[in-house]
Order: C-alpha cells, then sequence, then structure tokens
C-alpha cells in the first residue's frame, strides 16, 4: 500500500512526520537517487529512501513507552543552547524514540515515547478528545469562581483555549496544588491560562495522557507498556 513520504518515515521511526516535512523542503531526502522536492509523493516501500545518505532504520512493530521526566530537561533531540535533553537522558537499551508532545524544560511527569512517528502524531491530535491531567502548584489569590472561568475557554494573546477544569486540592500558604484536566495540550497552556488569572506556576506534574498513567514510575524512569495492553487501548482506534 503507498503512502505519502513523510508518512512512510515517520512509520520507520526516524523522525516525526512533521519533521520528515521539513527535511524534504531542505532536500536532504531523496527516493532511487533523486531529491524529494514535495511532500506529495507516494512510496510504497520498494524504493532506495535516504536521509541525508543514510538508508531509514527497518520498520517494527510499534512499541510505547511511558517514561517520568524530570525537570532541567528540553524534549528536543538537539537544543540550539546545548541544555541537556530528555534522549540524551534516557536509559540504555531504548531503540531511537520520539515524543508524543512535550513537556518543557520546567515542568516533568509522563511523557509517552513512541518509534513510530506517525503514531506520535495521531495520539497528539485534540481531537481524539485525550484527557491530559496535571498536578500544579500555583502562587496567588485562588478561588473556585476564578477556576470556573477556564471551563468556558479564553482568549489570550489572540490565542483561544478551550476547555479547562480546575480544581483546587489542597492549601500551603500562599501556595496552592490544583488538579488541572485538559484535553488541548497547546505551548505552555497552564502556565499561560494561570499567569491569565494572575497566578504563578511554581512546579507542573503531568499524572496521565489519555489511559497511560504516571502511577508510582520513578523520575528519569521508562517503562513500556505491554503489546497486549498497547493494542487493547490504541488498536481499534489507531493503525499499528
Amino acid at each position: 500500500m503507498k503512502m505519502r513520504i513523510a508518512k512512510f518515515i515517520a512509520r520507520s521511526g526516524a523522525c516525526s512526520r512533521r519533521e520528515a516535512e521539513e527535511l524534504i523542503k531542505q532536500g536532504r531526502i531523496t527516493i532511487n537517487g533523486d531529491i524529494v522536492k514535495e511532500p506529495a509523493v507516494n512510496v510504497d516501500g520498494s524504493e532506495k529512501i535516504l536521509i541525508d545518505g543514510e538508508k531509514l532504520p527497518e520498520t517494527q512493530s510499534t512499541r510505547l513507552w511511558l517514561y517520568h521526566k524530570p525537570t532541567g530537561l528540553v524534549t528536543s533531540h538537539k537544543d540550539e543552547k546545548n541544555r541537556p535533553t530528555v534522549f540524551d537522558n534516557l536509559p540504555h537499551g531504548l531503540p531511537r524514540v520520539i515524543s508524543v508532545g512535550r513537556l518543557d524544560l520546567n515542568s516533568e511527569g509522563l511523557l509517552l515515547l513512541t518509534n513510530n512517528g506517525e503514531l506520535s502524531r495521531k495520539l497528539e491530535l485534540p481531537s481524539n478528545g485525550w484527557v491530559r491531567r496535571y498536578k500544579v502548584r500555583v502562587f496567588g489569590n485562588v478561588s473556585s469562581e476564578k477556576l470556573l472561568l477556564l471551563q468556558k475557554g479564553v482568549i489570550i494573546d489572540g490565542v483561544e483555549y478551550g476547555s479547562i477544569k480546575a480544581e483546587i486540592e489542597t492549601r500551603q500558604g500562599a501556595n496552592t496544588w490544583l488538579l488541572v484536566t485538559l484535553t488541548e495540550g497547546k505551548n505552555r497552556e497552564i502556565r499561560k491560562v494561570m499567569k491569565y488569572l494572575g497566578l504563578e506556576v511554581s512546579r507542573l506534574i503531568r499524572l496521565s495522557y489519555g489511559p497511560f498513567q504516571l502511577g508510582s514510575l520513578k523520575k528519569g524512569d521508562v517503562k513500556e507498556i505491554p503489546q497486549k495492553v498497547l493494542k487493547e487501548q490504541l488498536g481499534k482506534k489507531f493503525e499499528l
């Protein structure tokens, strides 16, 4: 079965679909010796496809891991500021993996990793309706009435944010722990909406992403989802 070149590359685990499209723009991908000039090219795998002159990894069965990201790591394969990255600090023995979405430098908690770039793209889509849950510590004057404003969605600097459910868990002096639930996960979304409410986020921990939970996984540790569980959770909704 033929598919778009960027999708085929993503399925190999070489990079994400978005990254593959960028490599095409840069003229770094060839098919049978010819430079690919646009992403609207279909392939079936019989072609000789190279990235920077190197063969694609052999397509493997789709795998998914839970990773407890600590603070201080950038969710990127390369960082222009030479900061430590998630991928430089993963345990040995993992194949090349791609993250499902990101957690910023100062955020921690559950990060999903996969060897299938196309699956990564699909799991990131807000249209899936997958709930992401966070435990968030904020500084400032917190009230339930103020948090209720987020359930209707807000517009900040021209960017529209969908419904967010935020509940007070505990108070510790001027600090308050919140349980925050959302489905979009836009760039720094929680930090921006809390600032909009006059609150400063001092700690942000992702507890779950869809059906997958952080649980008791220790910082820096990785746990693979068994194939049976993966197929039960994703098989009917996503192609594996």
